[in-house]
């Protein structure tokens, strides 16, 4: 099917949603059918955790790249740290030579955070949208999931109003940051992205309860910001071969039911639906075939039923409540089910009458719609950014702003008004979470894979700024959020991947930065394995031998302990559902 913003296309394309439900597949396949319609495109990854490399086969950096064999095409990665490493470049020259050694480490230290990457990464952005890159017909932007996509969108008017009446600058962001002068370019991104002669926002989403209701809340949010310049593209879209196998069926209905059951504001958008495909979204031949599905690459021959000789999750829960407390972390790409992981371990955990804290740090926070229920010795919460950032700031107004006069003290709120002061403030709450598991189990569900590499970059230069100077001598002992990540006998690190190139090859990626930082994952969820479910479906089964290979690429490549999950047609929901995931037997 041809997505149908491509016949009379504007300059930029969005492409967000939920992780895991197509948008780099469809942001890639849209920016090739373009250029071969003889348009000239360029396509960027704005995810911290971008895959554009392994889909579209070509290394790519922080500057455009021609894609071979796609005439006009060229691609990119918004690079956090390589912007960052710029903007401190830019910072540290405005000091001028007569700055003193002093002045130039104080400066440095205060651009090592997280703040200062989300807005060198966010300046790139802006740029693209304000011409930066001219002498290409359209842009299109592969966005991180949802959660860091809506920060993202709300920096230019979070930093506009910011900037209106500031003087000052941030002084997160250094002295000289210049952001009053960045003031018009914000503006401009900002009547960009809500301009539909300029913008379309394609909003994706999978046929299921989860995408859909993430989607809806993702419409209404970006309504919000002015930019309703949206379309609905429903991706992974399934029709079972005849009605005799029970897993194609219940597949099948069960997307009928959540497409009928959708917001009449979501359902009131235009939109296209694309097919579940028989092979992995990666290269171009399959890419155009997303977009011409009359043609496809041929299928793989269907896999015969050969066990899996792989442990469940019961295994997991098993060794982990083997303790009396301790930290577990999921992590992975967006749309892996990390969230189902989290709150199974959970649940699994309060069953064998373990006390258990249960939160998260997604923005886009869909923890409780999962759990969706209570049990004894299980508390579930997430880290909500807007009530951290104003719990953060009245703590500072108490202590930093207590002797301050009127004046000062709002110069101080001022100050603490600069969207950076939400990223502190979250990772202050991050770090108050992972203390906790001292005296009981918390189960932390992280956000997608880019988001949550920022958090850990934070964690990491909070912990460079406390032992910088700290003297080994001193009595007592320090210990930061990082050393608890790395203390294998405190915190177990799961990575969840599906037995998809993508989704290993991006938990492998995130293996490496994780072990970089001195942090080894304890082991793997191999999640929503189709050949455990004895499916005869020529579609589902023509993916099977595609998913073993990935399975085998997991045990042999990647993970010192390897979990699996079979596919369920209705998504684990409820406490009794997710018990039953890690239930032993």
């Amino acid at each position: 099917m041809q997505l149908r913003v491509l016949d009379n296309p504007t300059r930029f394309l969005f492409f967000t949603g939920k992780g895991g439900v197509g948008k780099t597949s469809l942001s890639c396949a849209a920016a090739i059918a373009l250029a071969d319609r003889g348009r000239r495109v360029l396509l960027v990854s704005t995810d911290p955790a971008s895959n554009l490399d392994e889909m579209l086969g070509v290394a790519l950096s922080d500057q455009p790249k021609r894609v071979p064999r796609v005439d006009g095409l060229f691609a990119m990665n918004i690079d956090p740290e390589a912007a960052a490493a710029q903007y401190r470049g830019r910072v540290l020259v405005q000091l001028g030579p007569e700055a003193s050694a002093a002045e130039r480490s104080t400066v440095e230290e205060q651009l090592s955070g997280a703040c200062t990457t989300e807005i060198a990464a966010f300046d790139e952005f802006v740029g693209l949208l304000a011409g930066d890159e001219p002498g290409f017909d359209h842009i299109v932007f592969d966005t991180a999931p949802t959660g860091h996509t809506l920060r993202l969108l709300s920096l230019p008017k979070a930093w506009t109003g910011f900037l209106e009446n500031n003087d000052r600058g941030a002084s997160c962001l250094g002295p000289h940051s210049g952001l009053k002068m960045q003031e018009a370019r914000f503006r401009e991104a900002l009547d960009c992205l809500g301009d539909p002669a300029r913008t379309t926002i394609v909003l994706v989403t999978r046929p299921d309860r989860g995408a859909v209701r993430e989607a809806a809340r993702t419409s209404a949010e970006l309504d919000a910001l002015g930019l309703s310049n949206q379309f609905l593209a429903v991706n992974g879209r399934f029709r079972a071969s005849g009605g005799t196998d029970a897993v194609a069926s219940a597949m099948a209905r069960e997307q009928d039911e959540a497409l009928a059951a959708m917001p009449a504001s979501l359902a009131a958008l235009p939109r296209d639906e694309f097919p579940l495909l028989g092979f992995d979204m990666v290269g171009l031949t399959a890419l155009r075939a997303l977009m011409s599905p009359a043609a496809p690459p041929a299928s793989v021959a269907v896999e015969p039923d050969v066990p899996l000789d792989l442990p469940g999750l019961a295994r997991l829960v098993d060794e982990i409540a083997a303790g009396e407390r301790g930290l577990v972390m999921v992590m992975g790409k967006g749309g892996v089910g990390k969230t189902t992981v989290a709150a199974a371990i959970a649940v699994g955990l309060a069953a064998r009458g373990r006390a258990v804290h249960l939160t998260t740090t997604d923005p886009a926070a869909h923890l409780s719609f999962v759990v969706d229920g209570a049990m004894p010795g299980l508390v579930v919460d997430r880290i909500d950014p807007a009530a951290e950032t104003a719990r953060y700031v009245e703590k500072i107004m108490a202590s930093r702003g207590r002797d301050l006069d009127d004046q000062g003290k709002a110069l101080l709120r001022e100050d603490l008004a600069s969207p950076c002061t939400e990223e502190v403030a979250v990772f202050h709450a991050f770090s108050r979470v992972v203390a906790e598991a001292r005296s009981s189990f918390v189960v932390i569900d992280t956000a997608p894979t880019g988001h949550t590499l920022l958090l850990l970059d934070a964690t990491g230069a909070y912990h460079r700024q406390m032992t910088r100077h700290l003297d080994p001598g001193a009595p007592g002992r320090l210990v930061t959020p990082l050393m608890r990540l790395q203390d294998a006998a405190y915190t177990r690190v799961i990575l969840v991947a599906l037995p998809e190139t993508t989704p290993v090859s991006e938990a492998g990626a995130l293996q490496d930065d994780l072990r970089r930082a001195g942090v080894e994952p304890y082991g793997w969820v191999v999640n929503k394995s189709m050949a455990a479910t004895g499916t005869r479906d020529p579609l589902l089964r023509s993916r099977l031998k595609a998913e073993r290979a990935q399975i085998e690429r997991v045990r042999s490549d990647f993970a010192r302990r390897v979990y699996l999950l079979e596919f369920r047609t209705s998504p684990p929901v409820g406490v009794e559902a997710l018990m039953d995931l890690s239930r032993p037997g």
